[in-house]
């Protein structure tokens, strides 16, 4: 079963967020709390963490890509 990784909700102005940086490759192995990825809006630069444990699987939103908050930017397997 894979676990979405979604685009966060970053507040109630911000519908969209870029992926600056993929800190991780499909099939790296992941930890939870594990940073994996850099998103950027107009506002803010954040971090984001795996939601679980397991292996990166398929990358839905590749690097200088927008994604609307509650997107799935990938999978872990």
């Amino acid at each position: 079963m894979s676990t979405p990784i979604l685009v966060p909700q970053l507040g109630n102005e911000i519908t969209e967020a870029e992926v600056t940086e993929w800190l991780k490759s499909p099939g790296d192995a992941i930890e939870q709390g594990e940073l994996i990825a850099v998103i950027t809006t107009t506002k803010m630069s954040m971090e984001i963490e795996a939601p679980a444990s397991g292996t990166l699987g398929a990358i839905v939103v590749p690097e200088g890509e927008l994604a609307e908050v509650g997107a799935t930017l990938a999978t872990i397997e």
